[in-house]
């Protein structure tokens, strides 16, 4: 199997030069930012850099220059990946699910970000950096993530509003957060607060909490 940062040489030979670079271009990429995704999942930015990526995706140091400008680019393309992130794990297809009000919302969005972030190191990553390490390019990453979030509640609650006298913005700040502990305790310690976050079981208690509190607030 070829390496996506592979010489061009080893494209088919049918294909015109133009082709080829493009082709070679767009794998080389793909190649570089799962590499940098990876390494940053795996030791964090102590050990990022363009050496170090560069080594992961198997390609020279150079590419990652030409194609993203260096490592703050490359950083900057993270970022904008969680978009994607975003718009993947949480997606706006409801499933069946009929949104009639706003609880409905935020309880469906409540579960995928559990769902997603459990599924996710990297994102964990992000999250626990968001509170221990205030440096620019946590801060674009973290920027990059809530952007997103709020991007999709906006665009699925078209019409939907809670009920009056309820601060949205507070209450849903407070329950994302509540997930993210949730999601980094059990990844550190298989608990929080003394609650077990080990077997499906647990985190289906754990689902159902959540839900009732949703419930609790906005009806």
């Amino acid at each position: 199997m070829l390496n996506e940062c592979a010489v061009l040489e080893a494209l088919p030979q049918a294909a015109s030069e133009a082709d080829k670079r493009v082709r070679d271009r767009g794998a080389t990429e793909k190649a570089i930012l799962r590499a940098a995704k990876a390494l940053l999942s795996e030791e964090g930015f102590q050990n990022f850099g363009i050496n170090a990526v560069a080594r992961r995706a198997g390609c020279d140091k150079q590419l990652i220059y030409r194609y993203y400008g260096g490592l703050d680019g490359l950083v900057e393309a993270i970022g904008s990946d969680l978009g994607t992130w975003v718009r993947d794990r949480i997606p706006e297809d409801t499933g069946g699910m009929f949104l009639l009000t706003y609880g409905d919302l935020m309880e469906r969005l409540a579960l995928l970000f559990l769902q997603a972030l459990r599924d996710d190191p990297l994102m964990r990553r992000i999250v626990a950096w968001e509170v221990s390490e205030n440096t620019e390019q946590v801060r674009r990453l973290a920027e990059s993530r809530s952007k997103a979030l709020s991007q999709w509640l906006e665009r699925m609650k078209g019409s939907l509003a809670p009920p009056k006298g309820v601060d949205a913005a507070a209450v849903n700040a407070i329950l994302i957060a509540a997930i993210q502990h949730l999601v980094l305790s059990a990844s550190a310690g298989g608990q929080c607060v003394g609650l077990a976050l080990k077997t499906p079981k647990d985190w289906e208690k754990a689902a159902t909490a959540l839900k009732r509190i949703v419930r609790g607030v906005y009806g």
